[in-house]
C-alpha cells in the first residue's frame, strides 16, 4: 500500500491516527482548530474526490472547522461550489478552508456571521443563491455544546443560545433554502449519538440533537414528493474545537473517544464520506435516515 495515503483503517493502529492521552488544553467558545494539540484532520491532504458532486452548489454552516470544515474541503473535491458560514472569531480556520477549495478550482464564498439571528439566516441563503447561482445541497451543520455538571447552573441565556443555534437556524435556513432548491436536492442535518444516549453533562445539547433526527424523519416525508431528500448524520467522539472551547471538561476532553472499541476519537475526514454520500445522486433512494459514526460503540 503506497505510504503516501493514510489508509485509516480502525482495525489498524495508524500513527497518524492520533490517540488519547491528549494534552490538557482549553479555549474560549467556539475555539480554532487551527490552535487544537494535535491538530484535526479535516482531509486536507487525505481526502481524494472523484467528482461525484461535479456541478452542484452547497451551503455549510459551520464550515470552517471541524465536521463541517471536513464536508467542505470533500465537496469542492467532489466538484461543487461552495459557501461556508461561520462565527467571526472563527475567520483564521475560515481563511484555511477557504483556500483549500479555491486550490481545487472551485468557487469558495465565506459568509460570517451569528445563527442566532433569523435575520441572518435569511441573509445567508440569500447571499449564497445570488453568488452560486442556486443551491443544491444544504448542510446544517453548526452547533453550540456547552457542557454544564448541575441544572440549576444552566442559565436561560445559555439553553436559548443552543436551541437557537441547534434547532431554530436549522428550521429558519431551511425554510428560506426550498423556495431555490429543485427535484434532486439533498438536505443534511448533523445530529450526535447525543440524541440516543445522552450525556449528564449535555442536557439542553442533547435534546437539541434529538430534534435534529426529527427535524430529518419528517421533513423527508414532507419534501418527498418534491424530490429533495433529507437525511441525518449522528457522529460519536470526534476530534473537532468543540471538545476544548467548553463543550466538555478539559480532563474528558484529554480522554475524548479513549472508551470507544476504536480506542480513539474519529478525525473529521473519516465522517466526509458519509456528507459525500448523502449529498450525490447515488443517495437517490436515501431519505429520512440517519447515519452513525460512533467508533464501534453503536447508536
Amino acid at each position: 500500500m503506497s505510504t503516501d495515503q493514510p489508509f485509516r483503517s480502525g482495525a489498524i493502529r495508524d500513527p497518524r491516527l492520533p490517540e488519547p492521552d491528549f494534552p490538557k488544553q482549553e479555549q474560549p467558545f467556539p475555539g480554532l482548530a487551527s490552535r487544537m494539540d494535535p491538530l484535526p484532520d479535516h482531509g486536507e491532504t487525505s481526502y481524494r474526490g472523484s467528482g461525484r458532486l461535479a456541478g452542484k452548489r452547497a451551503l455549510i454552516t459551520g464550515g470552517d472547522s471541524g465536521i463541517g470544515a471536513a464536508a467542505a474541503i470533500a465537496y469542492a473535491r467532489e466538484g461543487a461550489d461552495i459557501a461556508i458560514n461561520y462565527l467571526p472569531e472563527e475567520q483564521e480556520d475560515a481563511d484555511r478552508i477557504i483556500a483549500l477549495i479555491k486550490a481545487e478550482g472551485r468557487k469558495a464564498i465565506a459568509i460570517p456571521g451569528d445563527l442566532q439571528d433569523e435575520d441572518f439566516c435569511k441573509s445567508l441563503v440569500a447571499q449564497t443563491v445570488e453568488a452560486l447561482g442556486g443551491l443544491d445541497i444544504l448542510v446544517n451543520n453548526a452547533g453550540r455544546q456547552q457542557f454544564c455538571e448541575k441544572l440549576e447552573d444552566l442559565t436561560t441565556e445559555d439553553f436559548d443560545a443552543t436551541m437557537k443555534t441547534n434547532v431554530y437556524a436549522p428550521f429558519w435556513i431551511t425554510r428560506a433554502a426550498l423556495p431555490h432548491m429543485e427535484a434532486g436536492a439533498s438536505i443534511i442535518i448533523t445530529s450526535s449519538v447525543q440524541a440516543f444516549s445522552a450525556s449528564e453533562l449535555l442536557f439542553d445539547y442533547a435534546q437539541t440533537k434529538a430534534a435534529n433526527v426529527a427535524f430529518a424523519q419528517s421533513l423527508a416525508k414532507q419534501l418527498a414528493p418534491r424530490g429533495i431528500r433529507v437525511n441525518a448524520v449522528c457522529p460519536g467522539p470526534y476530534w473537532t474545537a468543540l471538545q476544548v472551547s467548553g463543550g466538555q471538561p478539559p480532563k474528558k476532553a484529554a480522554e475524548h473517544g479513549k472508551n470507544q472499541p476504536l480506542g480513539r476519537p474519529g478525525q473529521p475526514v473519516e465522517i466526509a464520506p458519509i456528507y459525500v454520500l448523502l449529498a450525490s445522486d447515488e443517495a437517490s433512494y436515501i431519505t429520512g435516515e440517519y447515519f452513525g459514526s460512533v467508533g464501534g460503540g453503536g447508536l
